[in-house]
C-alpha cells in the first residue's frame, strides 16, 4: 500500500478500527475516521487527533448525506464499522439489518458516486455457519449462518461482491476468527475477567464449556489485513484471518483466573453445547490460502487470550 494514500475507515475509533488507524498512521498515509462512536471511544484514537493528516468525523452510516461527503477524493474505504454482538440479534431482530446491511449499502452508495474503487470489508467465520469440514476454507459452501449477525454479514459480503463486478471495483473481504487484544469491549475474556471481578470464587460459562475456537491477537490481524492488501489484486479477495489452532471456553476461564492470580474458583456450566442462540460451538478457519502468499501468524489462541487478559486487567 503506498504511502500517502487517502483512506476512510469506518469503525476506526473501535477494538480493531483504532489498532488499524494506528498501522496506517505509521505507514504515512493519510486516514479519516468515521465513527458514530456508540461503541467506538476517542481515547482509542486519542494519538491522532492533532496529526494534520488524521481526521475525525463523528457521523453515522445510516446518514447517506454524510457519508457522502465523507468520501470525496478518499483512495480506499476500510470498512470496520458494525454491530458486532452476536447474541443481540435473539432479542433485537433489526439491528444487524440496520447497523450492518443497510449501514454498508449506504456505504457502497457513497462509494459509488465519489468513484472509490477500493474497500476492504471485516467479516466473519459466523457466515460459514455450522461448518463440516474444520479448518473450513474460503471456497466451503453452501454458506448458511445460524444467527441474524452472520446472515448480515453475508448479505454484507454480497453487496459488495455485486457492487465490484457492477461498478468495476475492487474488495478485499476478510473473515475472521475471534479477535481478541487491547482495548477490546465485549468477548468471551472481557466477560470472565468481569465475572470474577465481581465475584472470584465462582465463574459461570455460557453451554458446556467445551466450545473449541480459534483466537487471534489484534497486532497480527492488523498486520494481516495490510500483507493481503499489498499481496492480493483480483477484483475480490475473500480471505480467512484466523490462528492455526483452538481453545475452549474453559480453558480461557483458567486463562483468565492464572492472570487474575485465582484458585479454587468454582466452574459452573449453563449446559447444552453452545452458549447462546445462534453460537457456534467449533470454529476453526483454514488460512492456507493466506500463508501461500506469505503471511502466517505468530501467536497461538492460547497466548493471544492470555496477552489480551494481561493487557485489559491492567486497565479495567
Amino acid at each position: 500500500m503506498p504511502a500517502k494514500n487517502k483512506i476512510l475507515v469506518t469503525g476506526g475509533a473501535g477494538f480493531i478500527g483504532s489498532h488499524l488507524i494506528d498501522r496506517l498512521v505509521k505507514k504515512g498515509n493519510r486516514v479519516t475516521v468515521f465513527d458514530n462512536l456508540s461503541s467506538g471511544k476517542t481515547e482509542f484514537i486519542e494519538d491522532h487527533l492533532e496529526n494534520p493528516d488524521f481526521t475525525l468525523i463523528e457521523g453515522d452510516l445510516l446518514d447517506q448525506d454524510v457519508i457522502e461527503e465523507a468520501c470525496k477524493g478518499i483512495d480506499l474505504v476500510c470498512h470496520v464499522a458494525a454491530n458486532p454482538d452476536v447474541r443481540l440479534g435473539a432479542s433485537d431482530t433489526r439491528v444487524h439489518l440496520d447497523q450492518n446491511i443497510l449501514a454498508t449499502y449506504n456505504l457502497l452508495e457513497a462509494m459509488r458516486k465519489n468513484h472509490i474503487k477500493k474497500i476492504a470489508f471485516t467479516s466473519t467465520s459466523t457466515v460459514y455457519g455450522e461448518a463440516s469440514i474444520i479448518p473450513t476454507p474460503e471456497d466451503y459452501g453452501p454458506l448458511i449462518p445460524i444467527s441474524l449477525y452472520g446472515a448480515s454479514k453475508l448479505a454484507c459480503e454480497a453487496l459488495i461482491t455485486s457492487y465490484s463486478h457492477t461498478f468495476d471495483m475492487q474488495a478485499w473481504i476478510f473473515r475472521f476468527a475471534n479477535i481478541v487484544g487491547p482495548r477490546s469491549t465485549h468477548g468471551i475474556t472481557v466477560d470472565f475477567i468481569q465475572k470474577l471481578q465481581k465475584n472470584s470464587d465462582m465463574l459461570e460459562i455460557l453451554g458446556d464449556g467445551k466450545q473449541e475456537k480459534s483466537y487471534l491477537h489484534v497486532s497480527e490481524c492488523v498486520e494481516a489485513i495490510l500483507f493481503l492488501i499489498e499481496n492480493s489484486d483480483e477484483k475480490v479477495n475473500i480471505f480467512n484471518i484466523g490462528s492455526e489452532d483452538t481453545i475452549s471456553a474453559t480453558e480461557i476461564g483458567k486463562v483468565v483466573m492464572e492472570e487474575m492470580g485465582l484458585s479454587n474458583v468454582k466452574i459452573t456450566y449453563t449446559g447444552g453445547n453452545r452458549g447462546w442462540k445462534g453460537d457456534v460451538p467449533r470454529m476453526r478457519l483454514g488460512i492456507e490460502k493466506m500463508k501461500s502468499l506469505g503471511w502466517k501468524p505468530v501467536y497461538t489462541s492460547e497466548r493471544s487470550v492470555r496477552d489480551a487478559a494481561r493487557v485489559l486487567l491492567r486497565r479495567m
